[in-house]
This record gives structure tokens, sequence and C-alpha cells, in this order.
């Protein structure tokens, strides 16, 4: 077999493990399974949704062959294979001398990038990268790599043939394996890790409407006309329209800016316009939303075609918060948030901090918003017992206004990003597992008993004093001198004696677990909290109780991207096993849970 056939058919293999089967081009994606029917369709009403589905609306999965260096002798040197092979071929791209050489240092391992670009991603966004090591590797663990400058392709098996598109996306970073997350020294956990935000989009992606049937050049004009009639944006040359009819069976929108974390819904609301409608059938057409806004079942779907309205339907939406029945009461919030109206805000804030099924909505919905009242039920969330509501409300408030300095924080010796906020609540230490390295401490001043000894990587120790202080010590290489520091029993200053000691985001992680571990930290320590699949909310009536997992009323939305992880969506599925997973739009083509591609991706991820 030639050579160019040897790599290609190991390349086949790994491709096949990992699931990569999406077409080359996608320019219209299949519409995802929550996206469908949301909005009410009537023969009478020319609903945007009744003839058109939304384009450009997938993940779209790229990758690449890698290798990650700084290991301390847990590398291995790659057996022959289409995988080396490739390796090979993108370090002499790039004028590497002696590749084989590079290959064979422990110090180094071979292995497999991967990210996704959500829809709607412009060039320079960044994403969280996944780095695996192949089957057959000998690598014991990717802790405390750095993963090389990479390319990311969009890459296919078309006809047993691997077929690589243009560079999408380039990565590189710090690698944190999953077994730093977990706490624990599981051998398949620690040669598989995260790169956080260490991704960048090469391109921007196109999103849009396609009309898949009976189009017209009309139709498409009226279409793109209600679309910027509804929705513009401000920019040099004053305000346009976001539609942008390219065919007449294709319309191009651009994000409008209040949607930028939610782009679901904002696809959502787009196909709730109405593109052929008399002023006087508008006004009945309202009448009757009000009625449906009022019944619990139809509140959703109600409150998202009075948003698509705009502020000729406001005064509804405000009578839904004067509702008894807490759906109501919300999806009329929720709207109402999108069209910028601080009466939401209150609301808002007792569904985020009261109701779990409601909460990744709520945030999101105050972060939308531009009204000082919606700062402050963000700020008031800071302070409640919940996890979840109290990082997600720190999110949140990030996203609104990265510079505000209650969130604003520091970088912390250029490793990770720091952040002390001054919360009422329970002392709580966050890290997270997506975007980027990041501490956010809840509560000044978390003491901590001295240890007897805690671990922060492998050449850092921290000790308890006999007079109650912590001794910091790096342990020198060879011949050369320890390094130590002396610090008061308190997070706040181990997490910075650490960093003074060329310790990273790894290291105090695995010191703080430690110390929780060992009875030495009374601080809650949590790991990205955010949103799960699966929370429910019962309607009054069929119980009372909110919980995780149960059957009943599911919020009609998809969660929000400010508060969703592609990532972690994928580890979400293995977990939770193939019953319960439905049809992902990017699997197709063979792809899919039931395909022998989508075997070999559980097998090789267990």
């Amino acid at each position: 077999m030639k050579p160019r056939r040897l790599a290609a058919a190991g390349i086949i293999g790994l491709l096949g493990l990992l699931g990569c089967n999406s077409p080359l081009i996608r320019s219209q994606s299949p519409e995802a399974p929550d996206l469908k029917d949301h909005v009410a369709r009537d023969d009478a009403t020319s609903y945007i949704g009744g003839v058109a589905v939304p384009a450009g609306m997938n993940y779209l999965r790229i990758q690449g062959v890698a290798l990650v260096n700084c290991l301390d002798g847990t590398g291995s040197d790659p057996e022959p294979s289409g995988l080396r092979d490739a390796m090979i071929g993108e370090m002499q791209s790039h004028d590497v001398r002696k590749p084989s050489t590079l290959l064979a240092e422990t110090s180094n391992a071979l292995v497999v990038a991967r990210a996704y670009l959500p829809p709607g991603c412009q060039k320079g966004d960044r994403v969280d990268v996944e780095v695996v090591s192949p089957p057959g590797s000998k690598t014991t663990s990717l802790r405390g790599g750095h993963l090389m400058l990479c390319r990311l392709r969009e890459t296919a098996v078309l006809n047993d043939v691997v077929r690589t598109g243009h560079i999408m996306g380039i990565a590189q970073g710090s690698v944190y394996v999953d077994a730093l997350y977990e706490g624990t020294d599981d051998k398949v956990l620690e040669t598989r890790g995260r790169v956080l935000g260490g991704g960048q989009c090469q391109f921007s992606r196109p999103m849009g409407l396609s009309i898949p049937r009976d189009s017209n050049v009309r139709q498409s004009a009226l279409i793109g006309k209600a679309i910027n009639t509804r929705f513009s944006v401000s920019g040099q040359t004053g305000k346009t329209g976001v539609a942008t009819p390219k065919r007449d069976n294709y319309i191009e929108v651009q994000l409008h800016p209040r949607y930028k974390h939610n782009l679901a819904r904002y696809m959502r609301v787009l196909r709730g316009i109405v593109y052929r409608e008399t002023p006087g059938e508008r006004v009945v057409r309202i009448e009757s939303l009000e009625h449906r806004l009022l019944e619990p079942a139809a509140a959703a779907r109600a409150a998202l075609e009075l948003e698509a309205i705009g502020e000729d339907a406001v005064h509804v939406l405000v009578k839904g918060l004067e509702s008894t029945d807490p759906e109501v009461r919300f999806y009329s919030a929720e709207s109402l948030a999108y069209l910028d109206r601080e009466e939401a805000a209150a609301t808002l804030g007792w569904a985020a901090a009261s109701v779990p099924a409601f909460r990744w909505h709520a945030l999101t919905a105050l972060a939308a918003m531009d009204h000082v009242v919606a700062y402050e039920e963000l700020t008031k969330l800071l302070h409640v017992p919940s996890v979840q509501t109290r990082y997600g409300a720190f999110r949140a408030l990030r996203n609104r206004n990265a510079a505000d300095p209650l969130v604003a924080g520091e970088s912390l010796g250029g490793q990770f990003s720091y952040h002390i906020i001054g919360s009422a609540g329970p002392n709580l230490i966050h890290f997270s597992r997506s975007r980027r390295p990041e501490i956010v401490l809840f509560g000044q001043r978390q003491k901590m008993n001295p240890p007897a000894f805690l671990y922060a990587g492998k050449y850092i120790l921290v000790k308890g004093l006999d007079d109650g202080r912590l001794r910091v010590t790096r342990f020198a290489a060879g011949a050369g001198s320890d390094r130590q520091e002396v610090c008061e029993a308190d997070v706040d200053q181990m997490i910075r004696a650490i960093v003074k000691l060329d310790g990273g985001y790894g290291e105090v992680m695995q010191a703080l677990l430690e110390a929780r571990q060992g009875g030495y930290l009374e601080s809650k320590i949590a790991v990205d909290a955010v949103a799960r699949p699966g929370r429910s909310f019962r309607r009054a009536g069929d119980d009372d109780s909110i919980e995780e997992n149960q059957p009943g009323f599911r919020v009609s939305n998809p969660i929000p991207e400010l508060f969703s992880n592609r990532l972690d969506a994928g580890e979400e599925k293995r977990r939770r096993g193939p019953d319960e997973i439905t049809a992902d739009p990017d699997e197709e083509n063979g792809g899919g849970e039931g395909s022998f591609m989508g075997r070999m991706v559980d097998w090789f991820s267990r």
C-alpha cells in the first residue's frame, strides 16, 4: 500500500473513532428538532416560519492532529500510523527540523485537537478545544502540557476517502486534563483534557433563512422587508436592517446585539414575524395572542409571537406580568426583556432565584437588558445561597459589561482570570471548565485551617506552620535552591503565593481541592456550575415540587449560548446513555448514535 494510502487509512480509523463524518461544506443546515414547529401556524397568517427554516445553525466540528509539549516525561513516541505521518507533514509545513526526533521525546505527545464553531461566530472569536490521546498511545498523562500551535479543519470521510477542507481555526494553550477537574488520577482522564478558550475562529459563519419550497423573488423581498421593519442595527452609515435577501430562496441575517447570547431564540423570533398582514389584521391577532398568553400551556408560544411584533405588543406582555401563574409571568417578562422594558427585571430576578427551570433563561434575559434595574437584579443574585444562581449572575454581569469593577477582576500571573466578589451567601470558590481559566471567590477573607501538607502540582508544597500561617515551597529541579513564600492561612493569600512561585490554574485548583477533601477548608468548591439538561418545572396541579430530571413541563426554549457548552453537551450524552439521547443535527450521514461511526465514538470515549 502506498504511503499516502497508509496515511489516509490511519486518519480514517481515527476519524471513525471521533465520529467525524459531517459534510465538508454545509451552506444550509437542517433545522434542529427544538426549533421545529415552535411558532403556531395558521393557514390565514403568513408567518415567516411557515415558509422558511434556519440555515447555518449547526455547530461546525473542526479538528486536527497536534503536539502537546512541556510534559514531565509522560509523553511518548507515537507508533507508525497515519496520524504520525500527518503530524510529521504538519511539522514539515512549519519548517520544523528533524520532526521524528522531536516526536520521540517523552516531553511531547501526539494528540488530536477538536473544537466546535458555533453558529454565527465571527473571525477571531474564541472557543474551547478538546485534546485527546489517540487509541494505542503510550502517553500516560497530558497534565501540565501545552498545546503547540495547530491548524483545525473540517474533515469528512466520503466514500472511504478522507477529505479535508480549508483551515477554519487555530489552537494553542495550556492543557487542563479532565482528571484535574474530577480530582482523580484516573488513567483515561489523564490523557484527555481541554484548552479553555484556546481555539480561534479563522472565518465568519453566515446564518440566515432558507425557503426550501415554492420560493420566488417577491416573497424573499417581502420577508426581508418584514424582518428589517422589526430589527435594525447601527453602523457607520446609520441604522440598517439585519436581513439581506441573497437569492429567491435564501435571506442572510445579521445577528441583533440583544440576542448575541441567545441565538436560537433570535431565530424563533424571526420565524414568528408575519410578512404579509394589514394593520387591521394585526390588531385582531394581538387580541387573540392576549388570550393565548394567559393560558399557561400556550404562554411560551404566544409571548414569542408578541415579541416578534415588537413595541405594538408591549402592553399585552405587561398584562402577562400581572398573572398569578408563574409560567405566564415568566414568559411575559422574558419577551419584555428582549424588548428592553424595565418592567421585566423584577420577575426575571424572582425566576432566577426561585425556579431552577427558568434560571438560565432569566439570567440571559437580564444580561440582554440595558436598564439599570436589570443590573440591580443581577447584583442581588450574587448573594443568594444557590451556587448555580450566584455564578450564573456573575457570568451574566461580566457579559453585560466586562469592565464593571464589581466583576472585572484581574489577570493573576498571566495564568488565569481572578475575581473576588463580596457575597453575603456562603463562601464559595468557583473554577471554570469552559471559555477561559477563571477562579471566582464569592466571599472575602475566606479562611482555612493550616494543613499538614498540600500539593499544588508536582513541585509546589503548602504546609501549615506552628504560628498558624502557611509556608508555600517550590522545590527546585537539580542543584537549584528552593523558593518559599509565607502567608496567612487565607485562600486569597495562598493563591497569590502559589502564583508567585510560578504555579498556575491547575496548581491552584489541585491545592484547594486537596484542602477541601482534607477538611482544611470549609468553603464550598464548584466547577462550571452552569446549565445541565433535564431540569423541569411542574405546573400547579401536577405536583408542587421543582426537581431535576423528572417528567413534567420543560422550558420551551433551549439553553442560551451564554450558559451552554458544546464539549460538555457531548460528555453529558455519554453519561446519560443512548436511550436518552436525541438526534443531533450535526451527526448525520451515518454519524448517529445507532450507526457504526456513532458506536465507535461511544467506545472511544469510555
